[in-house]
């Protein structure tokens, strides 16, 4: 039942971001190539670089005093009609935690154990960078599942991220 869940949920991902990387037809180029600061739930540094006009790898670091996740994430973004600056974004890829004995003892973490964690995450969200300002603000929603370690799926992750834009 697990396996089937996990299966559907990456066929889901990865077929929704090739009929959105097809279906996308305008040129559509970010107005930054790259962009560093926080990323709000659950407290995170951010980086993200474009290394195509529309598309862009985002690195997410947590560290807490139980442990650590890194996510390393794939991003398209495409542009919303007669919105500036203003762009919703899918994306994939991965993560790597590590935690504590600690972690794995706090109330509500029953599926979690502590040690190392590998996973699949998916990345939905909107994008905007200020106009006159070297800002650019994010929501979104990260889903994710552990498959190494504990396995479970986690809908916790995602939030909103402040970053500092380079052009």
């Amino acid at each position: 039942m697990k396996l089937t869940r996990i299966i559907t949920t990456i066929c889901f991902l990865f077929f929704t971001y090739l009929g959105i990387s097809q279906a996308s037809t305008e040129q559509y180029t970010s107005p930054y190539k790259k962009a560093i600061g926080f990323k709000l739930n659950p407290g995170a540094i951010s980086y993200r670089s474009f290394y195509t006009r529309n598309k862009a790898v985002e690195g997410i670091g947590f560290i807490s005093i139980d442990g650590f996740q890194l996510t390393i994430l794939n991003e398209k973004y495409t542009p919303f009609a007669n919105a500036e600056n203003l762009t919703w974004y899918i994306g994939y890829g991965g993560h790597f935690n590590l935690w504590s004995e600690k972690y794995r003892l706090q109330p509500n973490n029953t599926a979690k154990s502590a040690g190392v964690a590998v996973g699949a995450d998916g990345m939905l969200g909107l994008d905007y960078k200020l106009k006159n300002a070297p800002i650019n603000l994010s929501v979104d929603i990260q889903p994710a599942f552990n498959f190494v370690g504990a396995s479970y799926f986690d809908l916790g992750w995602g939030g909103i991220g402040i970053r500092y834009t380079i052009k």
